[in-house]
């Protein structure tokens, strides 16, 4: 009996652990909640990055991403990279298929170090006008804002509150992009947050802030999710 004890708790200890980075089981990983917030490195996953390009006028362009854990999903399908016609709106033409996308999407586990102990606690009711704020001053344009918002909007508007903190080298260090021609200006929005029950009065606020777009521009953004439970 204590061995089946043991196991079961262990599996209890298991369960509480999980936090979820998607819309699926399949997105789930391991962080303790008592290790929230702070930062520690752990297993995470990264949910709906979409990589968008700019250039200035219709360009054939190679990406490739360098990244440290497994693809979970991309689409179109990764290939040891990307091949696209870009269109300066954006619109980007597969080079073997000949299909149109708006984006490159991928999905993807793996470690990272995400750091919560600057960010913002944001009421659920007010998570939308936040991100419609915080993504403008990011680079965001209001295309951009609005797909970023309607996906992680759901997961956080009845929250009783959200604890956000935006990644910077955190996650562009474990998911490289190289571009072939070279951008001018590159834009990487990633959202690390989770919900909490209370405000943090005593939590520094992020400084938000980033380049002008100019000549070729790239685009990203993505989220990862820490449970509260």
């Amino acid at each position: 009996m204590k061995k089946y004890a043991i196991t079961a708790a262990l599996m209890i200890c298991f369960t509480v652990g999980l936090f979820g980075c998607g819309k699926d089981a399949m997105h789930k990983n391991r962080l303790a909640q008592d290790e929230c917030p702070q930062h520690r490195q752990d297993e995470y996953s990264l949910a709906k990055p979409v990589i968008y390009l700019y250039p200035t006028q219709k360009t054939d362009v190679f990406v490739r991403l360098d990244y440290t854990g497994i693809l979970s999903c991309t689409y179109p399908a990764y290939e040891n990279g990307w091949r696209v016609t870009a269109e300066p709106d954006g619109t980007l033409t597969d080079s073997k298929t000949g299909r149109e996308y708006y984006g490159l999407f991928w999905e993807g586990r793996g470690r990272a170090d995400f750091d919560f102990r600057q960010g913002f606690v944001i009421p659920g009711r007010d998570t939308a006008v936040f991100l419609e704020d915080a993504l403008a001053k990011l680079g965001l344009n209001e295309t951009e804002a609005q797909e970023f918002i309607v996906y992680w909007l759901p997961q956080m508007q009845d929250n009783p509150y959200n604890l956000i903190s935006f990644q910077q080298e955190r996650y562009t260090d474990i998911a490289r992009l190289n571009i072939e021609p070279k951008p001018d200006t590159v834009i990487r929005v990633f959202m690390a947050w989770q919900p909490v029950n209370a405000p943090m009065d005593d939590l520094p606020v992020q400084t938000l802030s980033t380049p002008e777009r100019q000549g070729f521009t790239v685009v990203e953004w993505g989220g990862s999710k820490c449970n509260d439970s």
